[in-house]
């Protein structure tokens, strides 16, 4: 039998199985999994199958999906349980790609949202590695031992110098891939109605420069200094912070009523739909993140035509020229250099001429875009699968 002949048989659907503990529309991982796995779904060239414990399926989604449980206790048993019991799972099926979005032992593609787990415990929380700590990294360092021949797709340079910092040799192929945006979602709606809305809605007016910020953990995402940012720019001129997310509310309001500035601030809470409204109505985007991978709330505000004001600790410099579609602070603890770069936002054309360019950079991370980038991966791991289940076959005949 003839190679040509044995490929000829093989024509199945590829069966790809993706891993992540949750799957859905919030959060960074689980929105970019979620995003990468539907587009690529419905496009029926491939039959998807998701391993989760917990998911939030779209309507009409032809994604398959298996729950994984995961042993909440003792703590430091956590991040073992799921890796362990996904692997056992997917090894029941037949899958020709494997592709994770989290920590797991094996797989053909890795997602890297983060960085470098021990890394992150000394310089985000500053605390000694406990157990469960000690569990993630073992199981990292497994990772990275055990994959010299996977794909990883780390979604900023920022997580490649870091884990460069921390393991010195990479496994693998290592390839940036940042995440995408949905640029006729964030573009699209009027900018001048959603002013009147949102700003009528909690009492901003027209002529105040509006930051936004949009964050799930005002600690890490740097509200502090934002707060410090503003107490300073109000000196100079009406300037307003619209907080959109979850976290301590009463912590930072205390903040703000102690830098004098709780008349400039709006908490808006969680807003997971229309959040596209709140990016039009503002003028500025900020968040100054002690720790953040990539930040795909810097890209939907790009999306949205908003000048952005991030620190140099944020993934999402990748895509930004300091001065020409944003700002990159390289040293957020410079409370004078923060506040003279915000008050450089209140002239309306450099305001609007380095927004323009921003809006321009993101149509370039459109969903679709970075979907066929993955796809590209994905068919060199088939097709390298393909030709040695063809040389094994033939050397057996």
């Amino acid at each position: 039998m003839s190679v040509h002949n044995t490929v000829a048989t093989v024509s199945h659907i590829p069966r790809i199985a993706v891993v992540i503990p949750k799957y859905g529309p919030v959060g960074g991982a689980e929105r970019f999994a979620c995003e990468v796995t539907e587009r690529l779904a419905r496009s029926g060239r491939y039959e998807f199958h998701v391993f989760a414990n917990c998911w939030q399926a779209t309507p009409g989604s032809p994604v398959v999906f298996h729950r994984v449980p995961i042993i909440k206790f003792p703590r430091s048993l956590r991040p073992w349980s799921f890796p362990w019991f996904a692997q056992r799972a997917i090894e029941s099926g037949q899958f020709d790609l494997v592709h994770s979005h989290d920590r797991i032992f094996r797989a053909d593609v890795f997602s890297v949202h983060c960085v470098p787990h021990a890394g992150w415990v000394e310089s985000a929380r500053r605390k000694r590695a406990s157990l469960f700590d000690r569990s993630m990294i073992a199981i990292e360092k497994r990772m990275m031992r055990d994959n010299a021949d996977a794909w990883f797709l780390p979604v900023s340079s920022l997580a490649v110098e870091a884990f460069h910092r921390e393991y010195r040799e990479l496994p693998g192929r290592w390839q940036v891939t940042h995440p995408g945006v949905d640029i006729a979602l964030f573009a699209s709606p009027d900018r001048e109605a959603c002013r009147r809305e949102i700003r009528g809605r909690y009492g901003i007016r027209d002529t105040d420069l509006l930051i936004v910020f949009v964050g799930m953990n005002f600690e890490v995402k740097g509200l502090d200094m934002i707060l410090a940012v503003l107490a300073k720019a109000r000196m100079k001129a009406n300037v307003r912070l619209l907080v959109i997310g979850r976290g301590d509310e009463q912590k930072y309001g205390a903040l703000a009523r102690s830098l004098g500035v709780a008349d400039a601030v709006t908490f808006a809470g969680t807003q997971t739909v229309g959040i596209e409204r709140y990016y039009r109505a503002a003028d500025v985007f900020m968040m100054l993140s002690a720790s953040d991978t990539f930040g795909m709330v810097v890209l939907e505000a790009m999306a949205a035509g908003l000048p952005v004001i991030i620190s140099g600790n944020v993934g999402a410099k990748d895509l930004i020229v300091d001065g020409k579609n944003g700002v990159v602070l390289a040293n957020v603890e410079d409370l004078e250099a923060r506040a003279t770069r915000l008050i450089e936002m209140l002239d309306t054309k450099h305001r609007s001429e380095i927004g323009m360019l921003a809006q321009q950079n993101a149509v370039a991370y459109d969903w679709d875009a970075v979907v066929k980038r993955i796809e590209l991966v994905y068919k060199d791991i088939l097709a390298g699968n393909l030709a040695s289940k063809c040389c094994k076959k033939f050397e057996q005949n």
